[in-house]
C-alpha cells in the first residue's frame, strides 16, 4: 500500500515544480499539500474506504484548485505594464499596444501541467469512487455534474449515448437553451448514429419544444383551432365565448376584416403544424437511414405519431407502415406485431356492440397471421401464431390478451383454429420439438376447458405418433409422452399403483426412448424412470445397464454425473452403503469418470467418516487419490482433501497432502490455507 501511495505522489512532482516556479505556492505550502494528499491516499487504500473519504479528498482538491486559480488571476493583474511611458501615442497606437500587452501576458501564463492537474485528479478520484460504490446514484450524479461543468464527460466518452442525452436534457430543461440542446443531440447523433435511444429522445425533445410553442401561441391568442370544438355547434360555442376572440384594441372590426384575420391565423397555425411534421419527417428519415434494420425504432416512431396531432400526420403514418412492410416483410416479428396491432383498432367499436367489435378485431388479426404463414412458412412464424391463440384462449398464460377475458367474449369456439395452426405446421415440416410439446399439451388443456376426458386419449395418440415420427430424438416430447402414459394408466385403473402389465408397457417405453437420447438431454426422463422402477429390482438393474452403456458413450463428461449419482442414491436408500459402494465402483470403472461424480462419491464417504466410520475414511482417501490422478490441477479437490485430513486424519497426513499439492500445482500459495 505504501509503495502505491508513494508512486502516486511521485507522479505529482511536475505539477508541484510548476506551481513553485510560477510563484503560486511557496515550498512550505507545497509540503503541506503533499502531506494532506498522502493522508488522503492512505485513507483511500484502506481495506474498506468510506464514501466520505472520497468526497473529502475531492472537496480538498477543488478548494486547492480554486485557490490556485485566484492567485494566478491576481498575479496576472499585478503584472507591470512595460509600455506605460508611451502616453502620447495616438488612440490607434494605444489600442494596438493594449492588444500586444494582453498577448504577452497570455503567452507568459499559457496553460501548463498545473492548470489541468487538479481537474484530472478529481476525475480520477471520482472514477475510483464510482467503481467502489457502483450503486450509489448520488455519487454518480455528482460525477456527471462535475464532468458537465468541466466539459469532460462527453470529451472523454463521446460514444456513450446517455451522456449526450443527459447534456442535452440539461440544456433544454435547466438552461432553457433549445439551440444548444439541439446542437448537442445532432452532434451526439453523428458520434452515435446507431443509438435508438438518441433518435427517440431527439424526437421527443423536438415534440416537447413544439408543444411549448403551441402553448405560447394559445396564450397569445394566435391558435384558432385549439379554441374551436370539432362538432356542429362550433359557431354557437364561439358566439357564447366571443370575449376570447376580441382584439386587443377596442375598435370594432367589420365582418370582412374579421374573416380575413381568422383565415390568416388559421394559415399561421397550419404552417406551424406543417413545420412540426417536417421536423418529424427529417428525424424519421435520418433514423431509418442510420438504422435500416431496426424494427423497434420504426414501431416507436409510429407510437409517437399516434400520440400527437399534426397536419398531414396520417400521410406520414401511411409512409411508415409502407416502409415497414417493404423492409420487414421477411421478419416474423413484424407480422406478429402487425397482427396484434389490429386489436388496438377502435374504428369498429362505435358501429357494433362490444362482442361484435372484438370478433371483428380478432378476424383482422387472423387474416394478418394467415398471410404471414403463407409468406413465411417457418417454425418461428407458426410459434408466434400459436402463442397469439394461447393468449386469446387462456387467461393464465404469460402473454394472455386481457381484451378477450372480460366475460364478454367466449373464446372456446375458436379451439379448432389453434389446432389447425399446429396441424399446418406439422404438414409443412415446421413442427419443432417445442411446438410439438405445445401441440400435445394443448389437448390436455382443452380437455379441462371443454370438460372432455377424451382429450387425454387424443393427446396420448398424438404424442405416440410424433415420437415415432421425425421427432423421435426430442427428449422433452418423450418425457411428455411418458407422463401422459402414466396419467392415462392411472386414470383407467383408478389407482396410483401399476400392475405388472402396466409396468412392463411403461418399461418398454423407457427402453425405447433412453438408448436413443443423449444423457444431457434426457436427464429428466432418466430420473422419472428411476423413481418409477426404484423398487423393481429387475427393471432397475436393466436401467443401470442401459445407463452404463450411455455413460460410456458420453465419455465420462459431467453431464451424466446426476444420473449416476441418482442411481447410487436410490441403491443407498434401498440396500445400504455396501451395495452403494459396489455400484459407484462400477461407474468409476468406466473410461474417465466425471469429476462431479467423484465429488459425489467422496462426499458420501466423508460424511460417514466424520461420524467415526473408519472404512469410509479409507475409501475416501482412495477416491481422493484416484480423482487426483485424473484431475491433478483441481485446486478445490486438493483443498477438500487437506481439510478432511485435518478433521478426521492426523497432522502428518494433512501436511503430506499440503506438500503434495505444492509440488503438483507448482505454487506456494496453491491452497491458500495455513499449515503447520
Amino acid at each position: 500500500m505504501a509503495d502505491a501511495v508513494q508512486y502516486r505522489l511521485e507522479r505529482m512532482s511536475d505539477e508541484l515544480d510548476d506551481l513553485e516556479r510560477r510563484g503560486l505556492f511557496t515550498r512550505a505550502e507545497l509540503a503541506e499539500v503533499v502531506r494532506r494528499r498522502r493522508d488522503f491516499e492512505f485513507r483511500l487504500r484502506r481495506r474498506s474506504p468510506l464514501r466520505s473519504d472520497f468526497l473529502d479528498y475531492i472537496a480538498y482538491e477543488l478548494r486547492l484548485d480554486a485557490l490556485r486559480d485566484l492567485r494566478k488571476r491576481a498575479i496576472i493583474r499585478a503584472t507591470p505594464d512595460t509600455s506605460d511611458h508611451d502616453a502620447d501615442a495616438t488612440d490607434n497606437d494605444s489600442s494596438k499596444k493594449k492588444k500586444k500587452r494582453k498577448k504577452g501576458k497570455a503567452k507568459k501564463w499559457k496553460k501548463s501541467v498545473s492548470d489541468i492537474a487538479g481537474v484530472l485528479r478529481v476525475l480520477d478520484i471520482y472514477r475510483i469512487a464510482t467503481v467502489r460504490y457502483k450503486g450509489d446514484l448520488d455519487l454518480w450524479f455528482r460525477y456527471l455534474e462535475f464532468c458537465r461543468d468541466k466539459r469532460h464527460a462527453i470529451r472523454y466518452h463521446p460514444k456513450v449515448p446517455g451522456l449526450w442525452i443527459y447534456a442535452a436534457a440539461w440544456e433544454f430543461d435547466q438552461n432553457l437553451n433549445v439551440a444548444a440542446a439541439r446542437a448537442l443531440m445532432q452532434t451526439g447523433l453523428r458520434s452515435c448514429p446507431e443509438s435508438e435511444d438518441m433518435w427517440i429522445e431527439y424526437l421527443r425533445m423536438e415534440l416537447t419544444y413544439l408543444n411549448k410553442l403551441k402553448a405560447r401561441k394559445v396564450a397569445l391568442g394566435e391558435d384558432v383551432k385549439t379554441l374551436q370544438k370539432k362538432n356542429n355547434d362550433a359557431s354557437a360555442w364561439k358566439e357564447e365565448n366571443k370575449e376570447l376572440f376580441m382584439s386587443l384594441n377596442e375598435q370594432d372590426e367589420g365582418p370582412e376584416e374579421s374573416g380575413s384575420r381568422g383565415v390568416a391565423l388559421e394559415g399561421k397555425e397550419d404552417l406551424f403544424w406543417q413545420q412540426g411534421l417536417l421536423i418529424i419527417q427529417t428525424i424519421y428519415h435520418g433514423a431509418t437511414e442510420a438504422l435500416p434494420s431496426s424494427l423497434t425504432l420504426r414501431k416507436k416512431f409510429l407510437e409517437i405519431l399516434n400520440s400527437v396531432d399534426l397536419a398531414h400526420s396520417d400521410e406520414l403514418k401511411v409512409e411508415v407502415m409502407d416502409d415497414l412492410k417493404k423492409d420487414f416483410s421477411d421478419s416474423e416479428d413484424y407480422w406478429d406485431w402487425l397482427a396484434r396491432l389490429q386489436l388496438s383498432d377502435s374504428t369498429s367499436s362505435s358501429n357494433f356492440n362490444r362482442k361484435e367489435a372484438l370478433s371483428n378485431k380478432l378476424n383482422k388479426s387472423i387474416q394478418v397471421y394467415d398471410e404471414a404463414v403463407r409468406r413465411l412458412p417457418t417454425s418461428r412464424m407458426y410459434s408466434l401464431y400459436a402463442k397469439f391463440w394461447m393468449g386469446v384462449l387462456f387467461a393464465d398464460t404469460e402473454d394472455s390478451i386481457s381484451l378477450f377475458h372480460g366475460g364478454e367474449f367466449d373464446a372456446s369456439g375458436f379451439t379448432s383454429c389453434i389446432l389447425e395452426v399446429y396441424q399446418n405446421a406439422e404438414s409443412s415440416g415446421c413442427l419443432t420439438e417445442d411446438l410439438a410439446c405445445q401441440y400435445v399439451s394443448l389437448y390436455l388443456r382443452l380437455g379441462g376447458l371443454e370438460e372432455a376426458p377424451g382429450r387425454l386419449e387424443e393427446a396420448r395418440n398424438l404424442a405416440k405418433k410424433l415420437c415415432n415420427g421425425p421427432l423421435s430424438h426430442a427428449a422433452d416430447l418423450w418425457n411428455l409422452r411418458a407422463s401422459i402414459e402414466m396419467k392415462s394408466l392411472a386414470t383407467s385403473t383408478g389407482s396410483s399403483s401399476f400392475s405388472k402389465e402396466d409396468l412392463s408397457s411403461l418399461f418398454d417405453l423407457f427402453n425405447v426412448a433412453l438408448p436413443k437420447l443423449p444423457i444431457p438431454e434426457a436427464e429428466e426422463l432418466w430420473h422419472t424412470a428411476m423413481k418409477l422402477f426404484s423398487h423393481e429390482k429387475v427393471y432397475f438393474e436393466k436401467l443401470v445397464k442401459c445407463a452404463m452403456l450411455s455413460l460410456s458413450c458420453a465419455g465420462g463428461s459431467d453431464c451424466g454425473a446426476s444420473v449416476s449419482s441418482a442411481i447410487v442414491g436410490w441403491i443407498l436408500q434401498r440396500d445400504g452403503i455396501k451395495q452403494a459402494r459396489k455400484m459407484y465402483k462400477r461407474f468409476l470403472a468406466l473410461p474417465r469418470p466425471s469429476f462431479k461424480f467423484f465429488q459425489y462419491c467422496i462426499e458420501l464417504e466423508t460424511n460417514l467418516a466424520s461420524i467415526g466410520n473408519q472404512d469410509s475414511l479409507v475409501n475416501a482417501r482412495k477416491l481422493y487419490d484416484s480423482a487426483l490422478d485424473l484431475y491433478p490441477q483441481e485446486r478445490e479437490l486438493w483443498r477438500n482433501y487437506y481439510n478432511v485430513e485435518l478433521k478426521v486424519g492426523t497432522s502428518e497426513t494433512a501436511n503430506a497432502i499440503y506438500w503434495r499439492a505444492r509440488k503438483v500445482l507448482g505454487d506456494s500459495t496453491a491452497l491458500d490455507i495455513p499449515h503447520s
